[in-house]
């Protein structure tokens, strides 16, 4: 554009000597011509390819791959970006919390338009909110609300809703007795919010003295191995007696499965998850575990992209419902829950193609 200015200018100048040198009161043809040419001349020409919109491209943080509903994640939240015309680049840091910040740094060094972080530690994760924010790239919470952190929005589900379904499908079957609870991740924002769901359902039932709580343990890191080990703790506490055991997610509740088949009680004992993974709904058709809670992973990938690329692009996000992250009220999307077991299995996951019919029932000798 100065370019251009400066050849007008120029042309200008020329013109006003030939004036001057000659006293003609008509300019040159060829220079009238020229003159014309510069001044009809687009001045963004040559910035033609930068005024082409940028593709927008997304960073995605994830805690973990080591679960299959994690892997699920990934697929489809790539596939719904790149679906919508941006890209994405997916770093995974296996449950480490100084790997994560890491490679959440690596991201934003490379320039990402928005951030979107699941994160292993919700309180640690706060870190990477304010590197972000300096750098001045929004983040998005998915699945799993990051703490004390002004992020910009949270998508999961309701996962309060999540806890309630379990201990609601549990107390009808077992509206007296003594029951497990097998937690999550004390680090893990969900995992609060499963057990705060579980107990709003179980509590009324503990004051009236109907249900004993027996065994309450988190699992470090979401290990299955740490369920197993805990599992096995509360059978070796109350000599075998229990009477239900509520997990905080399929992977623990297949551990503690495992647990109690050693002990001859796999499939008398009413045991609940959630996730909908394939091995508890398998589980589920056979009967070792009661049910599972199914959140449909594609709407939430979908849904998140959406909203991801939307803020990337400057879009203003109105969503009517905020939740409170311990520093600020954070605007949240929060999807429902679907309670599932082997009477609506087929309703469920199998019509949605979460899960094929083949695979689910593979092991149903029924």
């Amino acid at each position: 554009m100065e370019l251009r200015m400066r050849r007008l200018l120029t042309w200008f100048v020329m013109l006003a000597l030939f004036y001057v040198a000659s006293g003609c009161e008509k300019m040159d043809n060829s220079l009238q011509k020229e003159v014309e040419s510069v001044k009809n001349t687009p001045l963004l020409q040559n910035e033609e390819v930068a005024s082409e919109e940028k593709k927008i491209k997304i960073g995605f943080s994830m805690d973990t791959l080591e679960e299959e509903r994690w892997l699920r994640d990934r697929a489809l939240f790539k596939s719904a970006v790149e679906t919508l015309g941006a890209e994405v680049e997916i770093l995974a840091a296996n449950g480490d919390d100084a790997l994560q910040v890491l490679q959440a740094e690596t991201l934003i060094s490379q320039g990402v338009d928005l951030l979107v972080v699941v994160p292993h530690n919700a309180e640690a994760a706060a870190t990477i909110v304010k590197k972000a924010h300096l750098a001045g790239i929004k983040v998005l919470s998915y699945d799993r609300l990051i703490k004390n952190a002004k992020i910009d929005l949270y998508v999961s589900f309701d996962n309060e809703r999540v806890g309630e379904m379990q201990a609601e499908a549990i107390t009808k079957i077992v509206p007296k007795g003594k029951y497990v609870y097998i937690g999550g991740a004390d680090t893990d924002n969900n995992a609060h919010l499963f057990k705060k769901g579980v107990f709003h359902v179980l509590q009324p039932l503990i004051d009236k003295g109907d249900i004993t709580v027996v065994y309450d343990q988190w699992t470090k890191n979401w290990l299955p191995s740490n369920a197993y080990a805990n599992m096995k703790e509360a059978l070796i506490a109350n000599g075998g007696k229990i009477d239900a055991v509520i997990a905080a997610n399929d992977a623990t509740a297949g551990m503690a499965i495992e647990a109690l088949q050693e002990v001859g009680l796999a499939g008398k004992i009413p045991v609940a998850g959630q996730d909908a993974e394939l091995a508890a709904a398998q589980r589920i058709v056979v009967g070792t575990q009661t049910m599972t809670v199914y959140k449909p992973i594609p709407t939430l990938a979908e849904e998140a992209a959406r909203l991801a690329v939307a803020m990337a692009r400057g879009e203003f996000i109105d969503t009517g419902r905020k939740v409170n992250n311990g520093k600020v009220e954070v605007p949240s999307v929060l999807l429902p829950p679907i309670a599932v077991n082997k009477s609506n299995m087929d309703e469920t996951v199998i019509s949605d193609g979460f899960h094929s019919k083949e695979d689910v029932y593979k092991g149903d000798k029924q």
